[in-house]
């Protein structure tokens, strides 16, 4: 049985993202599916309460957020890398499309399908997640600069693959691929691809490539509960951070903190900080449902705040 387990639910475009890494790096992986509207009582107990999904599990560590997810499928498999021209451009390229694509995405959504999105579903968005109302009649008002903005944005994507060839980064595939990727994916999955290419304007390039990206497929996957996934966890026991006591602001070791994204679902975890750097935070929890475990999160998106002046301790 693979090590991989992956907490997601079908049309979240986030995960598709991760789905596809998957698929690229050909790994067997074990499927998860959590409901998009929680409660989700044992993903929190995994992850301290952290409010988004996808949340890669590998053992006793969970990592949150694609872009800690992206890093640890790289260790786990480095080859065939995510970053072929180096992590930069592609992490500045995810952070930028994930941000400024996103509320334009949903609104561009929600003209065509919002009526069918359940009452529960757009208050837990609007009440939990995104802090506005992302019903099809909220949206509305909106939608001409949704449109203008999401145009923009393809057409850069086009220029890119104008300039580099079959990718954003140049002949190989990247996760700046993989995540800007995403959002065209949830409007043509959910309003049909010809609609939205001509709403947009998708260019030639820009199709072709979503093409080539949706033939990695997902992979090989085999279904697992919640509860076997949870009990994957309280058997097992954390893998050792290897990030040493380098938070750039000077948090120690053995610090009670919270995490928080600093964007929408702003709900922080608290744990214990174990190890961190420029790039990667780990802290510790504990409950009585799965022992021990290690929660990762990346530092661009995300705020970390002390939370007492606890002993400096080995991670």
């Amino acid at each position: 049985m693979s090590d991989i387990i992956l907490h997601h639910y079908d049309l979240s475009p986030f995960s598709e993202k991760i789905r596809l890494t998957l698929g690229y790096k050909g790994l067997d992986w074990n499927s998860v599916i959590v409901e998009a509207v929680p409660p989700r009582p044992l993903l929190d107990t995994l992850t301290g309460g952290y409010r988004r999904v996808p949340v890669l599990q590998v053992g006793a560590d969970i990592y949150c957020d694609t872009e800690v997810i992206f890093h640890a499928l790289e260790r786990i498999k480095p080859a065939p890398t995510l970053y072929p021209t180096g992590e930069g451009i592609s992490k500045a390229l995810s952070l930028w499309w994930d941000r400024s694509t996103w509320k334009p995405a949903i609104g561009v959504l929600v003209d065509y399908i919002g009526e069918h999105l359940p009452e529960e579903f757009l208050k837990d968005r609007k009440d939990n997640y995104l802090g506005y109302d992302m019903s099809k009649e909220g949206m509305a008002p909106m939608l001409p600069a949704y449109v203008q903005q999401m145009t923009a944005f393809a057409d850069w994507l086009a220029s890119m693959l104008r300039e580099n060839g079959d990718y954003l980064t140049g002949k190989h595939l990247s996760a700046a691929d993989l995540t800007c990727y995403h959002s065209l994916w949830l409007l043509r999955a959910n309003c049909g691809a010809e609609a939205i290419d001509a709403q947009l304007g998708l260019a030639p390039e820009v199709i072709a490539w979503m093409d080539r990206i949706a033939a990695i497929g997902h992979g090989n996957k085999t279904d697992m509960t919640p509860e076997e996934a949870l009990a994957v966890a309280k058997a097992a026991t954390p893998a050792h951070p290897g990030l040493g006591d380098n938070d750039p602001s000077g948090i120690a070791v053995g610090t009670t903190v919270t995490v928080t994204p600093d964007d929408n679902a702003r709900v922080p975890v608290t744990g214990t900080l174990v190890g961190a750097d420029t790039q990667e935070i780990v802290i510790a929890i504990d409950s009585p449902e799965a022992g021990r475990l290690h929660v990762h999160f990346p530092r661009a998106g995300f705020e970390t705040i002390a939370q007492s002046n606890s002993a400096r301790s080995a991670a």
